[in-house]
């Protein structure tokens, strides 16, 4: 109730971006962790070719997520999220319709290519129409997007009972009527017309020394979330024996989300510099890790043995929730308002390929770690890049090269 309240105190478009977020998660997640299975399952497709469609669709997504950002801020972050979703209910229902690789193929890049254009232009509108409260504003959207990615996979696993197809179909359905709902209740705001090329502008936003060295010491936020989908729920399933046990990971974060994020938000945005609170979330990240790694490799089989692992997942989703909103809330200090969605759109690119640096990482340690017995091995290197990405915020922050974090606003109703 408590969420449900305080969203109502903002704009309605805000309103509308935070419901959005949770169709965008419930619609992708409902299908995209089932695609591979559907595709060497259900089509007969070798293993190459399986990685061919989930890398094209992931290459699209990551590698566009600066094009979305410069079309957010020339043509109007309104125009793009509609777009985007527009473009997905296209690709999703590729997906449902068609069998051939070179359909599937088109489906992964327009899907991807969707991803690109709304995620930064919604993440720099929310920005531009939260005003002082972005830090609350991003805390809501956490919790709408971790929402979303719990009831996604169960949604999809009810559908599959059908098939493959019905949870294609669902999906672009949810992102059909997402397009409709954004051009009907987004307001449409003027962009001033540039002063400078494209390339200029992604040469001002790459040249900001300081950003850059954020985005890069933010590889620990992205590699750490990621396993969420990956060493986590395999260590659940290696202590308990029970597959149904990933589950549980996916449960903890979304409730203690829902019960925690606002009030963490709330508490620690007029106690510091926000860059502070970034590097403790960071830390507490890595920190997370720890207990899982104390005990890898002795799972009984038993109940109690998840209890590691799940207050690990519970220390995880604290520190995300420490330290996402604020870090969302800091990146469009780094430069002109005129490029929100450019500084958005090129913070991810980067994030995205440390991150994919960085998991590589750890799925080497996960298969050296069970070929030398070091069940240990992949948990230590979390707990590794979590304190070293905390270490370069501190960093980073001690030199002053940070935004300064915004002052408290006194007056909730100025929302």
């Amino acid at each position: 109730m408590g969420t449900l309240r305080e969203m109502r105190r903002f704009p309605l478009a805000v309103q509308l971006l935070l419901v959005n977020q949770l169709g965008v998660n419930t619609g992708f997640y409902l299908l995209i962790p089932y695609l591979a299975t559907h595709l060497s399952e259900d089509l007969g497709m070798s293993a190459a070719v399986v990685g061919i469609v989930l890398g094209v669709r992931n290459l699209s997504q990551q590698g566009l997520f600066i094009i979305g950002g410069s079309a957010a801020d020339r043509l109007g972050a309104r125009g793009v999220i509609i777009a985007g979703c527009g473009l997905r209910t296209v690709g999703f229902g590729l997906f449902a319709l068609g069998d051939g690789l070179p359909v599937l193929l088109a489906a992964s890049v327009l899907s991807g290519l969707a991803g690109a254009l709304f995620n930064p232009a919604v993440r720099a509108y929310l920005a531009q129409e939260a005003g002082g409260h972005k830090a609350e504003a991003f805390a809501l959207f956490n919790v709408f997007a971790t929402t979303g990615a719990l009831v996604g996979p169960l949604l999809g696993s009810v559908l599959l009972l059908v098939d493959f197809r019905a949870s294609a179909l669902t999906a672009a359905g949810i992102f059909a009527v997402l397009t409709v709902a954004q051009a009907l209740v987004l307001p449409a705001r003027k962009v001033e017309p540039a002063k400078s090329g494209v390339l200029a502008d992604w040469r001002e936003v790459v040249g900001n020394r300081a950003f850059v060295a954020f985005a890069l010491a933010m590889v620990g936020m992205f590699t750490l979330e990621n396993q969420l989908y990956l060493l986590l729920p395999d260590g659940a399933r290696r202590a308990t024996g029970w597959d149904g046990a990933a589950g549980l990971v996916f449960l903890v974060g979304t409730l203690a989300n829902l019960a925690l994020q606002l009030r963490i938000t709330r508490s620690l945005k007029s106690r510091g510099a926000r860059a502070r609170w970034i590097a403790a979330g960071l830390a507490l990240m890595g920190l997370a890790f720890v207990p899982p790694m104390l005990v890898a490799g002795a799972g009984d089989g038993s109940w109690w043995a998840a209890v590691p692992v799940l207050v690990g997942v519970l220390i995880l989703n604290l520190g995300v929730m420490v330290a996402s909103p604020f870090v969302m809330e800091l990146i469009p200090g780094f430069g002109r308002p005129e490029l929100t969605g450019t500084y958005f759109g090129i913070f991810y690119v980067v994030s995205g390929i440390a991150a994919a640096v960085g998991n590589t990482v750890v799925g080497w340690a996960m298969d050296a770690g069970d070929r030398g017995g070091s069940e240990w091995l992949p948990w230590a290197c979390c707990a590794v890049f979590g304190l070293a990405s905390a270490g370069g915020v501190a960093w980073l922050h001690r030199l002053e090269a940070l935004p300064v974090s915004p002052a408290p606003v006194a007056e909730r109703s100025a929302v």
